[in-house]
């Protein structure tokens, strides 16, 4: 058996999450063809340890086992040990999570696997204490010296099932979608809705945007008043939890009781993003000001501690920060003690405590609170006698007071990785808050960073690359990076009119059909064919916190097939949700932005082609009003180009036409004219 000299490869990678754990007595090695080489070379088993910079139990193994030189004996001696960073390595992660969830029933992070030295896993599970840890691993060692076969013959079988998982169960005989299929998938969703507290039924509560904007969308087109007051009201529960910040503005993760009060404080991108684009839309729909707050506020975070000169955007705020003791605790940054408050809100300490409830209501845990709302501004105003404005700038006073104040304490860790993805979705949020607010600075920011896209994540060939640090990009795209960034230039073509816009969605598009798309399967892969093979090939497709590839890549090609009077991507849209359709019906929570394309197909979709040189600032009108299901083209000069535009330009005139699937009603010549043109149903 080789023993190497103590090494750790880790520092001189990218990843704040690796780079956390470069000093273990841990020989780690990163994932990539050196160490898998490595590893077959010198026929060794893997130990594959995949977790996330913001991950909780993932920094309790490592202070418990990875930092312990016992522990690193054991791993060094008889395996090849692989850190993963499941943020830059989606494909890894998913690969062994399936391989986790077939052999235990669960998955989550930190997932630890091992794995024969081809990479086909045999054994592993989440997060383990240290004695079970080292007792697992001396067993595992021991049994391939003495038996190797016995695992080989798991693997295989462990193989079949992992393969068994990829297969689509077949949706029957394709048939024409219609409106009233939505009828029941309806139905059977709602008894979930948990109508006290918003969100469904069950603790931890996670938001997944995707099923809210499905909702609101159903509900405006279908006219359902009652399932929009659900909507609305769960919107304003989550905002009014403690699982948003009222001091700084962005949402944590999820909260881990039904109230959406306590969370587990790690703030994400991607979540923000999306909720950005949530809560826009929601004030497009109701001009409800408290929304806008919502939507103002999470940018300003956005702006301070997630955005870098160069225009990109970070990934992470960690749960754990130091606290007075200089010991990393959860949630230390965000919470207070009354003692404190009282010292720094004085005289309007009751006012403020009745708000946000320091009080049982609002207690968490020993004498620390975590703030939430339980009453509107109205509602206060009334009961405390103070007019609303009085209130609101008593409001704004201590967020400035409490946001300096808090600002003294250790900040959470930072993961400053930018994700091409995540990115994407975040320019998105900037989009969609600047159709909603018309605020000038969020189209700046969304170019700025469409822009880093195109200039730093591009690559000459028309492929993407994964992730960008310390002016690097590296790590081959995966399907959300196509799909992502291809919808969010989609939208920026909508506020600009610019069609470097169009273009470059259209060209992504086409890479990806080239390089992820299976005839076969009908879907696109998670990876491209100019990847390594993994344990298995796999495809997203279900709608979870972020929205799978395939659903919003199925999207796009409905969105393209509309811009470019392409029949062909058209179809490829319709196969993609006849394929998924008989899954949408078993679980429709899991699949809410597939039922969200199918609305295009159910429901009356309208083209609006703006043409004249006021074009942009008509265009910016419109976009203040909630249009699902629209998509806008236009122009300010003479374009033949594309049939949308083709002879419908004319000198000294602004025009708007409502068109449907390319056939277009008389121009009219106000923005009033055009919304009634547009009947939802």
């Amino acid at each position: 058996m080789n023993h190497h000299k103590h090494t750790n490869a880790l520092i001189k990678e990218n990843s704040p999450y690796l780079l956390q754990h470069s000093h273990n007595p841990v020989n780690w090695y990163p994932w990539n063809d050196e160490t898998l080489e490595l590893a077959k070379a010198e026929n060794k088993l893997l130990i594959i340890s995949i977790g996330y910079a913001a991950c909780h139990w993932c920094h309790v193994m490592e202070e418990e086992s990875f930092e312990d030189e016992a522990v690193a004996e054991i791993m060094n001696a008889g395996y090849i040990n692989i850190k993963v960073d499941r943020e830059e390595r989606p494909d890894v992660d998913q690969a062994y999570m399936n391989a986790i969830q077939l052999m235990t029933g669960r998955g989550g992070w930190p997932m630890n696997v091992v794995a024969l030295p081809d990479g086909r896993p045999v054994w592993g599970g989440t997060y383990f204490r240290k004695d079970q840890w080292k007792n697992s691993l001396s067993q595992i060692a021991d049994l391939y010296e003495k038996d190797p076969e016995k695992m080989y013959e798991y693997a295989a079988k462990l193989e079949e099932g992992l393969k068994q998982m990829q297969l689509i169960p077949e949706s029957g005989a394709f048939k024409e979608f219609s409106k009233e299929d939505l009828i029941p998938i309806l139905k059977n969703w709602e008894q979930g809705f948990d109508n006290e507290y918003g969100g469904s039924r069950q603790a931890p509560k996670f938001i997944i945007p995707s099923n809210f904007q499905f909702l609101l969308r159903y509900s405006e087109q279908n006219k359902d008043p009652e399932l929009k007051k659900y909507v609305l009201h769960s919107l304003n529960k989550i905002s009014y939890g403690g699982i948003y910040d009222p001091i700084d503005g962005g949402f944590s993760r999820y909260s881990v009781d039904v109230r959406w009060h306590v969370p587990h404080f790690e703030k994400m991108l991607y979540d923000n993003a999306q909720l950005v684009s949530l809560y826009s839309h929601a004030y497009s729909e109701t001009k409800n000001n408290w929304y806008k707050e919502v939507v103002k506020q999470s940018l300003q975070f956005v702006k301070e501690n997630l955005t870098d000169a160069t225009g990109a955007f970070y990934s992470s705020l960690d749960a754990d920060s130091l606290n007075s003791e200089g010991k990393l605790e959860e949630g230390v940054f965000y919470s207070w003690e009354p003692s404190e408050l009282k010292k720094l809100l004085k005289d309007d300490f009751e006012l403020f405590s009745d708000y946000y409830n320091i009080n049982a209501f609002g207690k968490w845990e020993d004498e620390k609170y975590v703030l939430i709302r339980t009453q509107s501004d109205s509602e206060i105003s009334q009961k405390h006698q103070i007019p609303e404005e009085e209130l609101l700038q008593k409001k704004k006073n201590w967020q400035e007071i409490l946001k300096e104040y808090r600002n003294k304490r250790d900040k959470p860790r930072l993961d400053d990785k930018q994700i091409t993805s995540w990115n994407a979705l975040m320019l998105m949020g900037y989009l969609d808050a600047f159709k909603a607010l018309n605020i000038p600075e969020y189209l700046e920011t969304a170019l700025k960073n469409a822009n880093f896209i195109l200039k730093n994540i591009l690559q000459p060939d028309g492929s993407l690359h994964h992730s960008f640090k310390n002016g690097e990009s590296r790590i081959n795209g995966y399907l959300e990076d196509y799909a992502f960034v291809s919808a969010a230039f989609l939208n920026l073509y909508q506020v600009t009119l610019d069609k470097k816009w169009l273009e470059t969605s259209k060209e992504l598009a086409d890479y990806s059909i080239h390089h992820f798309y299976d005839n076969k399967v009908e879907l696109f892969y998670f990876t491209s064919d100019k990847d390594r093979p993994l344990i298995t090939r796999n495809i997203d497709y279900t709608d979870n916190v972020i929205p799978s590839s395939n659903s919003v890549m199925a999207k796009n090609l409905f969105i393209l097939s509309k811009y470019f009077e392409n029949g062909d991507l058209l179809k490829l849209s319709k196969n993609m949700l006849s394929k998924i359709s008989g899954q949408i019906k078993e679980y429709p929570q899991g699949h809410s932005n597939w039922l969200d394309l199918k609305l295009n197909f159910t429901n009356a979709f309208y083209e609006i082609v703006v043409t004249g040189e006021n074009a942009v600032n008509i265009i910016n009108e419109l976009n203040s009003s909630y249009l699902p299901n629209t998509i806008i083209d236009g122009t300010v000069k003479e374009d033949n180009s594309r049939s949308l535009t083709k002879n419908r330009f004319k000198y000294g005139e602004d025009l708007i036409y409502v068109c449907t699937d390319g056939t277009c009603q008389l121009p009219v010549r106000s923005v009033q004219e055009c919304l009634k043109l547009i009947k939802y149903l």
